[in-house]
């Protein structure tokens, strides 16, 4: 490698230390040049950041394929989570089209594919040991760059299964057989990020000062550890080995994982490094500024963002499109709500007395409700994920309902009735549910009409305590362990507010990561490693609809005749998940390129 070109991009920064940004331009800067300059070294390993795309809510690149648009959200609307509302946009209907059993072997979703990044790190640990840096700086830096690398594999192999296991930097001039790969199993890349973690995480800080901010602590890499092992632990129990273990794991290697998971996930909790966010009094209030307030002491590793303009760079920004695309109206293309959350996971939210949250939706439709009644008593989880007719929204209440329910019993949707407008504000025709989680009410969100919607400053969570009790109870309760598996999830729902379980078992534990971690892409993956997507998204999902009742209206105290919209995303195209879905198709571009890719089962 004789020469490396560098790309500085506007706001790939996750951390506040800027210097090297004084330096002569680096558009095409000598190999001696970059390794003899410490600035230059950690502008390459600052740049291995940018290339970690999948760091923004698995999206498979930046910019146009990163969080300042669309993809960012594609991981939502392949789940059972919601549907995307912009039906009627491409670049929003593109990912969601692939929930009707349209992933083949073209490909096409939630891609990564991180072999050029990888290379780029391998370099970055063969170079660094003849640099100028300090000891202890190389040994910090080197721990990076392998967090980043196991990462990388960590990324590709809960898509893929087992992929090509590559850990020196190749050179043009190597052989064929070094070039082209044959995939490794997916077991052995597990037991890699695994066997990596143990071997790099005492290297990185317990703790990090403000000019490190972005950059991973130990506790993130055991976080990484944490979670890939409780990965591995369900596909081993709950998957099938085919092409030779190529994907798949045996089965007598569950609780080897399970094992691994549960004692890494105590390790960071021990430590008493980080803790649950427990400010607020309000639990609700409390639930929605842990996404809210930056470096707070649940967050383990978080994407950093800025509020400039993350668009292409648009003025050196990192900002990212969450306020802009998931905001109420008003908004600055009249649109907000991009995810239309089902009526079925606003379901799974529980009373504050444990009772379950399904309505009886043939009681519901009779009569008529207000929201305090409709929704009375339900964990504040639900208020501060989901908004929906009447959340308080910049000093407003948000406006769903479609219909007005004259004196004379028929519906008007139209026009007014006694200066009373027909349709609420809202995207009326949608599921009548938006996300609030990482809303900012603060944010302008009319400032899209001038190109400037990627300016949201809320750090993008990665790994937080919460999901580490969580990944310990699954663990424990698989482990036989269930005093372990009791108190690692009551941790989290005495946090929430909402009364304490007395027993545990595998659906519960299920239930409250789909609660406690909703649109915060980890349904998807945890309905494929459990192997229950095939029939938890291979069916219809429904919507609310509200009717404003106008005598009620007048009389001070708004009630709403309720309808349940079914089949809501439309009645032609049912979610369908198809049996080799639970991996990701290599792609016939892939294969073509390197024979030695034998593609995953199923996909032809």
């Amino acid at each position: 490698m004789r020469k490396i070109i560098i790309v500085i991009v506007s706001g790939f920064i996750l951390f506040n230390s800027c210097d090297y940004l004084d330096k002569a331009p680096l558009d095409l800067i000598s190999d001696n040049d970059v390794w003899n300059d410490e600035a230059l070294i950690e502008a390459y390993l600052s740049n291995s950041y940018y290339e970690m795309s999948y760091f923004a809510n698995e999206s498979p690149g930046n910019n146009w394929d990163g969080d300042v648009f669309f993809p960012v959200f594609a991981i939502n609307h392949v789940s059972d989570e919601c549907l995307s509302q912009w039906r009627d946009w491409g670049d929003a209907l593109r990912w969601y089209n692939y929930k009707f059993g349209n992933l083949k072997i073209q490909g096409g979703l939630l891609e990564w594919w991180g072999y050029g990044p990888i290379r780029r790190l391998n370099t970055f640990i063969e170079k660094i040991p003849e640099t100028p840096l300090s000891d202890e700086l190389k040994k910090t830096r080197t721990a990076e760059a392998r967090f980043l690398r196991a990462f990388s594999y960590f990324a590709m192999v809960k898509r893929y299964g087992g992929v090509p296991l590559i850990t020196n930097a190749q050179s043009i001039d190597d052989p064929d057989e070094e070039l082209f790969r044959a995939r490794d199993k997916e077991e052995t890349i597990y037991d890699y990020i695994i066997k990596e973690i143990d071997e790099f995480a005492n290297d990185l800080p317990e703790t990090l000062d403000n000019s490190n901010l972005g950059r991973p602590s130990k506790y993130a890499a055991l976080a990484l550890k944490c979670r890939a092992a409780l990965y591995a632990g369900s596909i081993a129990q709950f998957g099938k080995v085919q092409l030779d273990g190529v994907v798949g794991i045996p089965a007598e290697k569950a609780n080897y994982y399970y094992e691994i998971a549960y004692t890494a996930g105590s390790e960071i909790v021990n430590s008493g490094k980080h803790a649950l966010y427990n400010v607020d009094e309000d639990k609700a209030t409390n639930f929605r500024n842990l996404f809210l307030v930056k470096n707070n002491s649940e967050v383990i590793f978080a994407k950093r963002h800025n509020n400039v303009n993350g668009d292409h760079g648009q003025g050196g920004g990192n900002g990212w499109n969450v306020d802009f695309f998931q905001c109420p109206r008003p908004q600055g293309w009249n649109r907000g709500n991009l995810d239309g959350p089902y009526l079925e996971l606003v379901e799974e939210f529980e009373y504050i007395d444990g009772r379950p949250g399904k309505l009886d939706r043939e009681a519901i439709q009779q009569g008529l409700w207000t929201t305090e009644e409709l929704w009375k008593d339900k964990d504040p989880r639900f208020f501060a994920t989901i908004y929906t007719q009447n959340t308080p929204w910049k000093g407003n209440k948000i406006e769903y309902y479609k219909g007005i329910l004259l004196p004379d019993g028929t519906i008007q949707t139209t026009d007014s009735y006694d200066g009373i407008l027909a349709t609420g504000d809202q995207d009326v025709d949608g599921t009548c549910f938006g996300v609030l989680k990482y809303l900012d009410e603060s944010h302008d969100n009319m400032a899209g009409t001038n190109s400037a919607w990627a300016t949201s400053d809320q750090d993008w969570q990665i790994f937080r305590l919460a999901e580490i009790y969580l990944n310990m109870s699954e663990a424990a309760f698989e482990l036989g362990r269930t005093p372990e598996a009791l108190e690692a999830i009551n941790k989290v729902r005495e946090r929430a507010g909402i009364s304490l379980l007395a027993t545990i078992d595998r659906e519960k534990i299920r239930h409250e990561r789909k609660v406690e971690l909703a649109f915060e892409g980890h349904r998807y993956w945890d309905v494929r490693r459990w192997r229950t997507a095939t029939d938890v998204l291979s069916r219809e999902f429904s919507g609310l609809r509200y009717v404003l009742d106008y005598n009620s209206y007048k009389a001070g105290e708004p009630k709403y005749k309720l309808i349940v919209i079914e089949q809501i995303d439309g009645a032609v195209n049912k979610p369908l998940f198809r049996e080799e879905n639970y991996y990701l198709p290599i792609t016939l571009a892939r294969t073509a390129n390197n024979p030695k890719l034998v593609e995953n089962p199923g996909y032809q």
